[in-house]
């Protein structure tokens, strides 16, 4: 039935699905399975409908719907072009997954308020869908807020101090850069242009100085906040306050997917890669972009607990789609969109196996970490895949977007991106393969003694973080409040979904390798190739 409906309708459903699904949600509050089901069927339709598409946006067709006129000339509006339809392909697939790992994850830590996290989820889904297939600025701005606001509950969800101070940050300075910087970029790029649409090739070629395009960037860059660009992404790190099924829909499914999209998006049918190359007016992005990667890396090797050097990892990693569309050159703009589902995949593996770990064994530190990965066997090969995804290294879909970007700034001698992508895999190594060598080749007993043994910065931790292991059998206060919680040091895997899920988005992080057809097909059709 679905694929005899016109590719317009499939981009109207797209929207509408998640969107039913947040009303019925509600109805099965009481009835858990069933709320359940409600969320993994509308995963499962969403993802269906949004594939459907792939087949005629390949052939050229580029659906349009045309909703409210907000002012003259300037209306709500869809159009599905390649690059949007790669972000909505990996919003709607990882929905899948991440729903099946969030029921395991939110029964087996017995998480409260969970048919409102269902709800904020499935309008966040939206809000992405919205975002991806926008075909003007305006709509994109307006779904972009609507993101913020989906989630900002997520992020809350505890309800902790910790959780609302973390939600503050979240808000403030994501509505705040939104408001001060996005929205007066698209007031000025429509009064120079005359329109705010999507367009190959861009809308600004001969309309504005080199100065007023540099400006503008500099605007869209910092004003989209989820994109996580130094200074500008102090939230997330904050943000991992929330339960893990969160960090992965901030990390890979929707919220900082969103940021770099927007931006590449912006980069690419806003200013066009020509029009910016000729202007000469966008090297320092590659300055910043580089910073961020490298200082972020260098902010991560520091971290003792597993989701903040994540968190620190994911916010290095955006910056490498940033880099990519600063290079400029088609190649390194491909690479830029095929890293945004490389790394959605390798990095929700990440987080899905953190929070297995916190799930069976409430451990959160890396320097817990030693023997676990004997004890859990299948999360710690996933974990392992992605670590080396996110060192690019093959066969890991890592590898595809970093060789394409290099290949792009050695067809322009850009030497500068090229030695932050080398320096940066150096930097990768060194934090992710600590953490499995841990996981594999140490023995669950082993009490490193010596600071030196430990993650830097670890040793500020303190021997009792690790010391417990070799005294008490493995009981301690896993949560550090003092409330005296204990869990056996004897553990397996986490629930059966948990494992489910990081198996599965292991699986296509290695997959993507094999078979990049489809993000390789999306990102050379949105540069016309």
């Amino acid at each position: 039935m679905i694929t005899s409906l016109t590719p317009e309708t499939l981009a109207l459903l797209a929207t509408v699905i998640p969107l039913v699904a947040a009303v019925l949600i509600p109805l099965f509050a009481r009835h858990p399975n069933l709320r359940e089901t409600v969320t993994l069927t509308s995963a499962g339709l969403l993802a269906w409908v949004v594939w459907s598409l792939l087949g005629p946006v390949l052939a050229g067709a580029r659906p349009e719907l045309i909703g409210v006129e907000i002012v003259p000339g300037i209306a709500l509006a869809y159009r599905v072009e390649p690059l949007g339809l790669l972000y909505a392909l990996v919003a709607s697939t990882l929905w899948i997954v991440n729903s099946i790992y969030s029921i395991g994850y939110m029964r087996g830590n017995n998480e409260p308020r969970q048919t409102s996290f269902y709800v904020c989820f499935a309008v966040a889904i939206a809000s992405a869908i919205a975002i991806a297939f926008s075909k003007n600025l305006v709509t994109m701005f307006l779904a972009y807020e609507a993101l913020t606001l989906s989630t900002y509950p997520l992020v809350t969800h505890k309800a902790t101090d910790d959780a609302r101070k973390s939600g503050r940050t979240y808000l403030l300075l994501l509505i705040g850069t939104s408001m001060m910087l996005f929205l007066p970029a698209i007031i000025l790029t429509s009064v120079l242009a005359g329109t705010s649409d999507f367009t190959s090739g861009g809308i600004l070629d001969g309309r504005a100085t080199p100065l007023v395009l540099g400006v503008l960037l500099a605007l869209f860059v910092f004003g989209i906040g989820k994109a996580a660009v130094m200074p500008v992404h102090f939230w997330l790190p904050a943000a991992m306050v929330a339960p893990t099924p969160v960090s992965a829909l901030l990390h890979a499914v929707a919220v900082v997917k969103a940021g770099v999209f927007s931006i590449l998006k912006i980069v690419v049918y806003i200013f066009g890669i020509e029009t910016l190359r000729e202007a000469g007016t966008a090297n320092w992005l590659v300055w910043l972009a580089g910073f961020t990667i490298i200082v972020a890396s260098l902010i991560a090797l520091r971290q003792n607990n597993l989701k903040k050097r994540l968190a620190y990892s994911t916010v290095s990693q955006l910056s490498y789609v940033v880099l990519g569309a600063a290079i400029l050159t088609p190649i390194s703009v491909v690479g830029a969109a095929v890293h945004i589902a490389g790394h959605a995949c390798a990095k929700i593996t990440l987080f899905f196996a953190a929070g297995a770990i916190y799930t069976a064994a409430h451990k959160t530190e890396i320097s817990e970490l030693d023997g676990i990965g004997h004890k859990m066997p299948w999360t710690m090969t996933a974990f392992t895949i992605g670590a080396l995804a996110m060192i690019g290294l093959p066969p890991t879909a890592g590898f595809l977007g970093k060789w394409f970007m290099l290949s792009g700034a050695f067809e322009t001698s850009q030497w500068l991106p090229v030695a932050i992508i080398v320096a940066s895999t150096i930097l990768n190594a060194l934090y992710f393969l600590p953490i499995v060598h841990r996981a594999f080749f140490r023995s669950p007993d082993h009490v490193p003694l010596d600071p030196d043994e430990m993650p830097l910065g670890a040793a500020s931790v303190g021997a009792a973080a690790v010391r417990p292991h070799a005294h008490d059998g493995g009981r301690k206060d896993v949560d550090g409040d003092g409330d005296g919680d204990t869990h056996d040091h004897d553990h397996g895997e986490a629930p059966f979904p948990i494992v489910l899920a990081l198996s599965i988005t292991a699986a296509m992080t290695l997959a993507l390798f094999f078979y990049p057809e489809v993000p390789l097909s999306l990102a050379n059709a949105m540069i016309g190739r």
